[in-house]
């Protein structure tokens, strides 16, 4: 017997996978950018996480999934050269 993992649960850890899963900085020069980006992003993602573990919730797993994606999205994987750009 195989479990599935409930849309919406899949849904949350593909935003987190998002937020966490951004490019590699090219050079030292880029680490810092990079570094202060992800670190918003993973914020972000702590935050949802909680939000639905949380005993009581306030909100949906939908609701906390696109509450993210919108943080996200203010939070572009840009501002520093990613490993592999313009190749």
């Amino acid at each position: 017997m195989q479990d599935r993992t409930p849309d919406a649960v899949r849904d949350l850890l593909a935003a987190v996978l998002e937020a966490l899963d951004i490019p590699h900085p090219a050079t030292v020069g880029d680490t810092e950018a990079h570094d202060r980006l992800l670190n918003d992003r993973a914020m972000h993602a702590a935050i949802a996480l909680r939000s639905v573990l949380d005993d009581n919730p306030l909100t949906s797993v939908e609701w906390t999934t696109t509450y993210l994606r919108e943080r996200l999205a203010e939070h572009p994987p840009t501002g520093y050269r990613a490993w592999g750009e313009g190749r």
